[in-house]
């Protein structure tokens, strides 16, 4: 059985991206102001179809010649396993009446899919696109959890699909902005790091930030305009503003020279003020 236990197949390698599930997980959790074992069935459901992603992705480079055919079998036991845990899991929801959420999945196939055909291209990084497009997969589970929560189906969970994509989103072009600032020419010298740091002019930093910050503009104007008009509670801004200020920050101050973790932590921590905000103030 050892050979199957390989942590490069049963779980996800792109560590930040645990933040895109269980943040609107939580928000649609505490939405629903209860926690009953078809929410318990839901973040199991959630997760086992989140984990799935990393031993398909295996098996996938493992036929198109990207890794060894050995990785075959551990990826297909990984695949078996989190595929019944899921099954099970929606099989729960739908005896506790809740079936129609396994159609927020919908989406999830051809994205999915069309992820799956990039990797047996080569071409599945640097793909901000799709990744913006499957947070917004990701962001359904907002609304699932709100709906579980108070027991029935309700509009009002829209918005917090929308609001948990707006900032996935911003926050994946920030972020690639921050990688992007790493390779800009040095040109300055830092002497508390005993070395020449990239520096450009400040209205080239602001053009190379301008699609984040467009971003988390949208998302800070939008959030107060719904606040204001009381379709949504009127201080649900505040996070949005949170984001905001760490995307102006970032343009003028350049991740220069700085290892991707370093920038993932930022954005990790940024991620769950903006989450613990959320909560607080849509409640």
């Amino acid at each position: 059985m050892k050979p199957y236990f390989k942590k490069q197949i049963a779980l996800p390698q792109d560590h930040g991206s645990w933040v895109f599930i269980l943040s609107p997980l939580l928000v649609g959790i505490f939405a629903g102001g209860d926690f009953t074992c078809a929410t318990f069935n839901l973040i199991v459901a959630a997760m086992s179809a989140f984990m799935i992603r990393q031993p398909l992705t295996v098996a996938v480079k493992a036929y198109s010649g990207r890794r060894p055919k050995t990785d075959l079998d551990s990826a297909r036991f990984w695949v078996l396993v989190y595929g019944s845990i899921s099954a099970l899991a929606l099989l729960g929801l739908i005896l506790e009446g809740f079936g129609y959420i396994l159609f927020l999945a919908v989406p999830g196939v051809p994205v999915f899919a069309w992820h799956l055909w990039l990797v047996s291209r080569r071409a599945e990084r640097r793909q901000a696109g799709i990744e913006v497009i499957a947070t917004g997969v990701l962001s359904l589970t907002a609304p699932a959890a709100y709906w579980i929560g108070i027991r029935e189906y309700d509009s009002f969970g829209w918005w917090l699909w929308g609001f948990t994509w707006l900032q996935s989103a911003a926050s994946i072009v920030y972020a690639y902005l921050r990688l992007s600032q790493r390779e800009l020419e040095q040109s300055q010298v830092y002497p508390e790091q005993g070395r020449r740091a990239s520096v450009k002019s400040r209205s080239e930093r602001w053009q190379m930030g301008q699609r984040a910050l467009l971003y988390t503009s949208f998302n800070l104007v939008v959030s107060i305009g719904l606040g204001w008009s009381n379709l949504v509670p009127r201080f649900i801004f505040i996070p949005f503003l949170v984001q905001w200020l760490e995307t102006i920050w970032g343009i003028t101050h350049p991740a220069v020279g700085w290892k991707p973790t370093r920038i993932g932590i930022r954005q990790l921590i940024v991620s769950i003020a903006w989450t613990i905000l959320f909560i607080a103030f849509w409640r």
